[in-house]
C-alpha cells in the first residue's frame, strides 16, 4: 500500500486566526500570572485537538467575562501537536482526542500529566452525493471504503442497507486528515473494535491511508474536502459537519440500531464508559440502543506540577470553568456535556494541580 499522497486544504478561517493568535501569544509571553497575585492573573496558552476548538473559542470569550486579568490563547494544530508542544513546554495545557500514545510517553521525561475530560461528540460520515438522503452504514461498510475494498458508491454492500435509495456509479473519494489526530485514532479504534481483524490498518494518530486519498489539516480541513468534492466521503466532526452544511450518514451501532450522529447519541455512548483511575476512556462502540457508536472524548492535559503557583493557579481556575458553567455552552455547538459522575471526578482532580 502506497503512502497516500498529501493534498492539503486549509481549515476553517476561524481556526487560523486562533492558530495566528495563539503563535504571537507563545512569542511574546509563555508564562502564566504574576507573582503575588492573590487571584488569577497572567496568560495561559495552550493548543492541540480542533474537536475542542469551538469549544475553546467560545469558552475563552466568556471566561474573559469572569476572569478579565487572565488571558488564554488556544490554537488547534491537532491532538499530536497539542502533546508535542505540551512536552516542548511550548504550551501550559494541550487538547488532545486520545491518551499519549506510547511511542510519545518518553518526551515527557517522567513528568506526571493530569487527564482532564472536558466534552464528548459524535464522529460524522459526512459525504457528498447529490440527491442522496438518510443514508446508512455499518461498521463493515465503512471499513471496507476506507480500506479502499468498496471503490463505487453503487457496491452491492451500500446498496443492501440503504434498499429504496439510488445511488450513484461515482467513484468513491476518501476524506482523511494529514495531520497527526485524535479524531483519527479514534475513528480507527472504532473500525478496530467494530469488525476486529477486518480492519487491518491499525488505529492511530497517523494512518497509512490507501492511494489517491485527500488528506487535509484539521476537522474543518476534511469538511471542506467532502463539500468541494463529489463522491467524498470523510470522517469529521459534528460540529464542522453542521457548520459546513454536509450530509452525513447514520450508523449501525452495537446493539443493531441506526443511530445519527447528534451530541443525544453521543451523551448516550458517554453513560456506558469504563473510565480509568486516570480519567482516560474510549467512548467508542458503547453498548445502548440509542449511543451512537463513533464517539469521540477530549481532554485538556496539563502536566501536575508547575512551574509557578500562579501557573497552577490559572489553570485550576479556567480548567474549573470548562468543567463547570462551560458545559452549558456545548449543546448549542455541538457537542455533549460530560456526564455528571465524570464531570465531578474531573472536577476533584483539579486539587492536584499544584507547583
Amino acid at each position: 500500500m502506497q503512502r497516500l499522497r498529501v493534498q492539503r486544504f486549509a481549515a476553517a478561517g476561524v481556526a487560523l486566526v486562533a492558530i495566528t493568535s495563539f503563535t504571537a501569544a507563545c512569542s511574546s509571553n509563555n508564562n502564566s500570572g504574576s507573582s503575588g497575585s492573590s487571584g488569577p492573573s497572567g496568560t495561559l496558552n495552550g493548543s492541540g485537538s480542533t474537536f475542542q476548538l469551538t469549544f475553546q473559542q467560545a469558552a475563552i470569550q466568556q471566561y474573559k467575562s469572569i476572569e478579565p486579568k487572565v488571558t488564554v490563547n488556544y490554537g488547534g494544530g491537532g491532538s499530536g501537536k497539542g502533546r508535542t508542544d505540551l512536552a516542548s513546554n511550548v504550551v501550559q495545557f494541550a487538547g488532545s482526542d486520545s491518551p499519549i500514545p506510547s511511542d510519545e510517553v518518553s518526551s515527557f521525561k517522567g513528568k506526571t500529566v493530569l487527564y482532564f475530560p472536558v466534552i464528548m461528540g459524535p464522529i460524522t460520515m459526512s459525504y457528498n452525493l447529490s440527491g442522496v438522503k438518510n443514508l446508512k452504514l455499518t461498521p463493515q461498510v465503512i471499513s471496507s471504503i476506507f480500506q479502499g475494498q468498496i471503490k463505487k458508491w453503487n457496491d452491492p454492500a451500500i446498496k443492501a442497507v440503504n434498499p429504496g435509495v439510488s445511488l450513484p456509479s461515482t467513484p468513491i473519494a476518501l476524506a482523511v486528515r494529514a495531520d497527526s489526530s485524535g479524531t483519527t485514532a479514534n475513528f480507527t479504534l472504532f473500525l478496530q473494535k467494530s469488525v476486529g481483524s477486518a480492519w487491518k490498518l491499525g488505529s492511530s494518530s497517523t494512518i497509512s491511508w490507501p492511494s489517491g486519498a485527500h488528506a487535509a489539516q484539521g476537522n474543518g480541513g476534511v469538511a471542506q474536502v467532502v463539500k468541494t468534492t463529489p463522491g467524498a466521503i470523510g470522517y469529521v466532526d459534528y460540529a464542522d459537519a453542521k457548520a459546513a452544511g454536509l450530509s452525513f450518514a447514520s450508523v449501525k451501532n452495537k446493539d443493531g440500531s441506526y443511530v445519527a450522529p447528534l451530541p443525544a447519541g453521543a451523551s448516550a455512548a458517554g453513560k456506558t464508559v469504563t473510565v480509568a483511575p486516570n480519567l482516560t476512556f474510549a467512548a467508542v462502540w458503547q453498548s445502548g440502543a440509542t449511543a451512537y457508536p463513533i464517539t469521540y472524548q477530549s481532554w485538556v492535559l496539563v502536566y501536575q506540577k508547575q512551574s509557578s503557583a500562579s501557573t497552577a493557579t490559572n489553570l485550576k481556575s479556567y480548567i474549573g470553568y470548562l468543567l463547570g458553567d462551560g458545559q452549558k455552552l456545548l449543546p448549542s455547538l455541538g457537542y455533549a456535556p460530560l456526564p455528571s459522575n465524570l464531570d465531578q471526578k474531573a472536577k476533584a482532580q483539579l486539587s492536584k494541580i499544584g507547583s
